[in-house]
């Protein structure tokens, strides 16, 4: 059996070996005590099914000569010990294509993975791979439709490589939106078996991302030409790795350390050095560590509990992380029997201070943050202030307190070491004791116009709270026309509505962001209000986003008109509309067909028909 059940409580001091005990922040411990009562069904059923499938094993050693013979046929210099099964395989489950820049440095980690896990006397095989798109290029094109979707087919392809059944331990290579979420769920599905997440490290610096958003709203202008808009793209995104602003992909990289499920320190490595090479090394072999083959089994079912997953929403929090986690955490959690809501994240959002400004934020990139102290000075703050969990299971061992110790190279062999004891840039990375702001970066909102979520850590203190007449689009692309021909002049709220997911997969709205900041910046009082999304790049215009019930459903969207008036409070978390009637208002019923073909959209119906709300992170398969 796995040795783990349902939490029943949550402690009210941590003690961890070595430290002083620690008082849990009473938010922290009343939000995770309400999940862990809330999950106690799921949670326990889950358990229970993971436990049945630990009992059962890898079926290398029941699978029939001729199964075996297919399983191994390619392995080369492996093929005797996998066939004699004593040793751990190891399955590779990447995301590698080089579309993503992200991505592209997995194209030789296999390789290098094999190497490692002989070396240990083991053996790894690629289980699969699964579908990554890069939302850069997507951006504002009918492919970003099916964005959202791809998190759960990338689970479902996951699901079907590990499927073979033939592996003691996994490692997922996988780093942007929708990749690592996806991974998670088909990790969490598979909770029985041990996983590590090997990133693959952002990009160098270029182009500040400021600076790349300042060309960007010239060329909205008419400024500049497309010549030299691309001139500041290309020198903005320039070589391997991930993109250096704090987007999804970044976000999901802290999630990954802060939740336990990367090695110490491993997030925000470049790709290509030494340092990125030996942590790959060492993730394999503390994935081979960590298996029921050996004493240290550490299964992802036990990394990923109620404590884990509010470690997640406390470090998006004191970050200011993407507002796509909104959607993926609850899903993530739910394929680990967590059941999370809106109302955990504002709560804690409400406690945490917000202690990073990375760009859009800020005008720091990840290099920067790390280089001020990066995670490990940030967890060991929170953890400090009682905001995480401590008493935690993660890959490394016991404590989240591994998490505060950075790994260098000391002649030429890996080693970790204590992190930064204070910020060595306080106008990028602050003491939770003395933060940019005394809350979290997203705000719950909700009032007659739905529920939804708001960034705020980007947001300056004159707008967060905005009331105008309300612009009503069915399509970014006519807010794009109206712009252009000159309509939206005066203090304007911008409702994009039937962008949800069952409307045509909830893409990301991020190319108007350069529009609305344009408008923001000739000093109209703007916000956005959609059932879409917003790119994690997304920054200082207010927009309220993710609103459930959708358009399309019949939600309040559907019923707005040009002229309503409509109020978004962040400060107080209220988004209503002043309109006399409006609930007695039938909802527009439009024909969304024409956007539901090309560019492989006729594929998913079935996705768009299954999908569930936004509140409950959108999901198909969970």
């Amino acid at each position: 059996m796995l040795g783990v059940s349902a939490s029943a409580s949550v402690p009210a001091r941590q003690i961890v070996p070595g430290r002083p005990a620690m008082t849990l922040h009473p938010v922290v411990a009343a939000v995770t005590e309400r999940i862990v009562a809330r999950s106690a069904p799921s949670r326990r059923a889950y358990l229970d099914r993971i436990a049945r499938a630990a009992e059962a094993g890898p079926a290398r050693a029941h699978l029939s000569c001729g199964n075996q013979a297919h399983a191994y046929a390619a392995t080369g210099p492996d093929k005797d010990r996998l066939a004699e099964g004593r040793a751990p395989n190891l399955g590779i489950v990447t995301a590698y294509n080089d579309m993503l820049s992200a991505h592209q440095p997995f194209e030789d980690y296999p390789k290098l993975i094999r190497a490692a896990a002989r070396r240990a006397g083991a053996t790894a095989q690629v289980a699969g791979g699964v579908p990554a798109m890069c939302d850069g290029v997507t951006q504002g094109q009918p492919g970003m439709e099916l964005s959202l979707f791809s998190r759960d087919v990338i689970a479902l392809a996951a699901g079907v490589a590990m499927s073979h059944n033939c592996f003691d331990a996994a490692v997922y290579l996988g780093v942007c939106d929708k990749i690592v979420p996806g991974l998670v769920i088909a990790a969490a599905s598979f909770g029985h078996v041990p996983a590590v997440f090997l990133p693959a490290g952002p990009m160098t610096s270029g182009l500040p991302n400021d600076e790349k958003a300042a060309v960007r709203q010239r060329f909205a202008r008419g400024e500049i030409g497309r010549e030299e808009l691309m001139a500041a793209e290309m020198a903005s995104y320039h070589g391997p790795g991930t993109c250096t602003f704090y987007g999804t992909a970044n976000t999901n990289q802290m999630l990954m350390e802060v939740m336990g499920l990367h090695l110490p320190g491993a997030s925000f490595v470049n790709p290509g050095t030494p340092l990125r090479e030996a942590l790959t090394v060492a993730g394999v072999e503390r994935a081979l560590a960590i298996t029921a083959l050996g004493n240290d089994w550490r299964p992802a079912g036990r990394v990923l509990d109620e404590r884990a997953f509010v470690n997640g929403i406390v470090g998006l929090m004191a970050t200011g992380g993407s507002t796509n986690l909104v959607l993926h955490l609850p899903a993530m959690a739910r394929a680990a029997g967590v059941m999370l809501e809106l109302r955990d994240f504002s709560e804690l959002s409400a406690a945490v201070p917000l202690m990073a400004r990375v760009y859009p934020n800020g005008l720091a990139d990840v290099n920067h943050f790390h280089a001020a102290g990066g995670l490990q000075f940030l967890i060991a703050e929170l953890l400090g202030a009682g905001l995480l969990h401590d008493d935690v299971v993660t890959v490394a061992g016991d404590g989240l307190a591994r998490y505060t110790e950075e790994p260098r190279l000391v002649a030429g062999r890996l080693a970790w070491g204590p992190g930064a004891g204070h910020s060595h840039n306080e106008r990028i990375l602050r003491p939770a004791r003395d933060p940019f702001q005394p809350t979290g970066g997203l705000v719950r909102l909700s009032g007659s116009l739905g529920e939804g979520v708001i960034k705020v850590s980007a947001v300056k203190p004159e707008h967060m709270r905005v009331e105008a007449p309300a612009r009503v689009f069915d399509s970014q692309e006519a807010v794009r026309a109206a712009f252009r021909a000159g309509e939206l002049t005066g203090d304007v709220v911008v409702v994009v509505r039937f962008q949800g997911p069952k409307a045509n997969g909830m893409p990301e709205l991020h190319a108007l962001t350069p529009l609305l900041s344009v408008m923001l910046d000739r000093g109209q009082q703007v916000a956005l209000v959609t059932d879409g999304r917003m790119s994690g790049a997304s920054g200082k215009v207010p927009a309220a986003i993710h609103l459930a019930p959708e358009a399309a459903e019949g939600g309040p969207l559907a019923r707005l008109r040009d002229g309503d008036m409509v109020r978004l409070d962040a400060a107080a978390g209220r988004l209503e509309v002043l309109a006399e009637g409006f609930a007695e208002r039938p909802p527009v019923v439009p024909d969304l067909s024409a956007g539901h073909e090309g560019i492989g959209r006729e594929l998913f119906g079935a996705f768009r028909a299954a999908v569930g709300p936004a509140n409950r992170g959108a999901g198909v398969v969970v």
